[in-house]
């Protein structure tokens, strides 16, 4: 089997799958509405000739081709973030279009098109006709842009989901990523005492209190552990919350919110036990904790999670990482780019809390996540295909040349 071989059957399926991902994005999918596109997807998957297609009882969607020792997931996430300020856009976010050489509409990079782009690389191993000893699944996730690695919790611990390897689709610009910060989310409750605004020296305002804590959040920001290659921890103060019995009185109860991204070695309890040493903490006895994640699925199913997203990171000889750069310069004689997403991935659970090897390819421009004018550049999804083929034929111990 030919690299150029199985390149060649990607680009023939260029518009195919640059039509797919049109028409998934003009499929609005917040976190926790995504029936519609997974039912899309699925009808996809069975169209281009998966072997097995079903939507679990969280709704995430799978489809499957093969049925051999080798499992090899691939990853979408498939719900989006909302449109902010539609002055900003120059074209409906929601009316995907293949214009020129981009797809355009909210979604398109970030990341339904990964999930075309899987869906055609299965339809590219059923063409080929190849019975390797692997089991290829595609994977459109859903609530990942509300709950990081949600989904795979269900997989993982309710249908006891295991691949030997994941790749996420996120976009990555085309390069090979091998990981990213973590992240966790921390409130900080204060309390004091009310009284009527008229004479506040009888209360105990909970806001005063508050403005100390965050001098004290704001000087700790540059002691944070560093790591050569995923960068320095930080965190920053994202909303404060007062309030008392009326706008004319002291406040009794103020909340802060922390975001706080992790980077190597970084840990819940550690980034926990740093905010409770805190000074201000200390001495207003305010209350540290990190949130819980509760919201239902489209189809009903409520699966709390603790809003701790653990860092990951894929060893650089990892022989995953070595068959991915193999099958990149197999394909387009040329080394891959070894990279890092600045954002956040399923691969927080995936590899972060349940040790599968996971690593990130993805078609798409990880910069204009959630920004205005999302596009995906067209030629990023026949290219993906290829790489999904490709690297699952290497794990199975297919030669390419």
């Amino acid at each position: 089997m030919r690299y150029e071989d199985i390149l060649k059957l990607a680009m023939e399926e260029e518009d195919n799958i640059a039509n797919f991902l049109a028409d998934i994005v003009s499929i609005r999918s917040l976190s926790g509405e995504e029936e519609e596109v997974i039912l899309r997807i699925k009808e996809e998957m069975e169209k281009v000739g998966f072997d097995e297609v079903r939507i679990d009882d969280f709704g995430n969607v799978i489809g499957r081709i093969g049925n051999g020792k080798k499992k090899i997931a691939f990853d979408a996430h498939v719900d989006v973030v909302d449109t902010g300020d539609l002055s900003l856009w120059e074209f409906d976010p929601f009316k995907g279009k293949v214009i020129g050489d981009k797809v355009i509409g909210r979604g398109a990079s970030d990341q339904k098109a990964g999930m075309a782009s899987i869906v055609y690389a299965g339809k590219i191993l059923k063409k080929l006709g190849i019975e390797g000893d692997f089991t290829f699944y595609g994977i459109g996730s859903i609530m990942e842009e509300d709950c990081d690695g949600l989904p795979w919790m269900y997989l993982v611990e309710k249908e006891n989901f295991r691949p030997d390897v994941v790749v996420l689709t996120e976009p990555t610009d085309l390069g090979i990523y091998r990981g990213h910060r973590g992240r966790m989310e921390i409130e900080v409750i204060v309390r004091g005492k009310s009284a009527h605004g008229a004479f506040p020296h009888l209360g105990d305002n909970a806001i005063y209190k508050a403005a100390d804590i965050i001098n004290d959040i704001r000087d700790l920001a540059p002691t944070l552990r560093e790591h050569d290659f995923l960068g320095k921890g930080t965190l920053t103060v994202s909303r404060i919350r007062g309030h008392g019995p009326s706008l004319c009185s002291v406040a009794d109860y103020a909340d802060i919110y922390i975001d706080r991204r992790l980077t190597l070695g970084e840990t819940l309890e550690s980034s926990l036990n740093e905010i409770k040493s805190l000074a201000a903490v200390q001495k207003y006895g305010a209350e540290v904790h990190v949130p819980v994640y509760e919201k239902k699925s489209y189809k009903g199913y409520l699966l709390p999670m603790k809003k701790y997203y653990p860092t990951w990171l894929m060893d650089e000889k990892s022989p995953y990482l070595l068959n991915a750069r193999k099958a990149f310069s197999g394909l387009f004689n040329e080394e891959a780019r070894i990279g890092k997403w600045t954002f956040s991935t399923n691969g927080v659970t995936i590899a972060g809390m349940y040790n599968i090897s996971a690593f990130g390819f993805g078609p798409g421009i990880e910069k204009i996540a959630h920004s205005p004018n999302e596009y995906c550049p067209k030629d990023h999804l026949p290219k993906a295909s290829s790489m999904y083929v490709a690297f699952t034929l290497l794990e199975s111990g297919i030669t390419l040349e």
